[in-house]
């Protein structure tokens, strides 16, 4: 679905980006692992083409890609509903109405959630329908930019389990940016590891401790998310 081959984004002579290349095979899971500041969203963001950057990056001529942001901050004043944004987005792609009814099911969201003002649903609630709205266009590529970013902890499990399973149920090819490694182990079929540069690119196993400790650093830590036991930090 994807070939990347010495992505860099520079600036002067700062490169936040540095020849990252990968494949991205139709169906798989990329999970997208490193600190903060290691150019994750800036990836991201080249693979959307909405930042200048050099190297090949290459999408299937078939490719339709869905995008979940970080974050939007919605203005709580804001008289626009997740129905509203829906039904545009349809307009816009074409889909009919329907389809809604299908994205919202699909990832539980209730019809009282749809016609409350997006400004005032929480964050479980609110990353919901940013998932159900990339999902309006019938993509085949689902991109995720930290999608549990907004949710507290206990909802955190819940996202991570609803992303396989839409990928299933869609067939889906699927980048998500991510610090939980239980989610990278349980559910990744290959990860990327970044700092400015790839530090790692393979299958799951191949992220050991010293990679890990590689790619964080001493003073930063990765943790791991233990079923109904919570958040486990691990120093790298």
């Amino acid at each position: 679905m994807l070939s990347i081959d010495k992505a860099s984004v520079c600036y002067d002579t700062l490169c936040v980006l540095s020849e990252v290349s990968f494949d991205l095979p139709a169906g798989q899971l990329l999970a997208l692992v490193g600190p903060n500041g290691a150019g994750k969203t800036v990836l991201l963001k080249s693979l959307l083409n909405l930042i200048s950057h050099t190297g090949k990056v290459e999408w299937a001529p078939d490719v339709r890609i869905g995008y979940v942001p970080q974050k939007i901050d919605a203005d709580r004043h804001l008289p626009i509903t997740y129905r509203d944004l829906f039904v545009s987005k349809c307009r816009i792609t074409g889909e009919p109405i329907d389809r809604i009814g299908e994205v919202t099911e699909s990832v539980g969201l209730s019809g009282r959630i749809l016609e409350t003002p997006v400004g005032h649903l929480s964050g479980g609630q609110f990353q919901l329908g940013l998932i159900a709205f990339a999902l309006i266009g019938k993509p085949n590529v689902l991109i995720l930019d930290e999608p549990t970013a907004s949710v507290d902890e206990p909802g955190e499990e819940h996202i991570y389990s609803l992303i396989h399973r839409l990928q299933q149920q869609y067939d889906l090819s699927i980048i998500a940016v991510t610090h939980d490694m239980s989610f990278v182990y349980s559910h990744a079929t290959k990860v990327l590891c970044l700092n400015r540069r790839s530090v790692c690119v393979g299958a799951p196993e191949t992220v050991t401790p010293e990679i890990l400790a590689e790619l964080y650093g001493e003073s930063q830590s990765y943790y791991r998310h233990h079923h109904n036991h919570g958040e486990e930090h691990h120093p790298a």
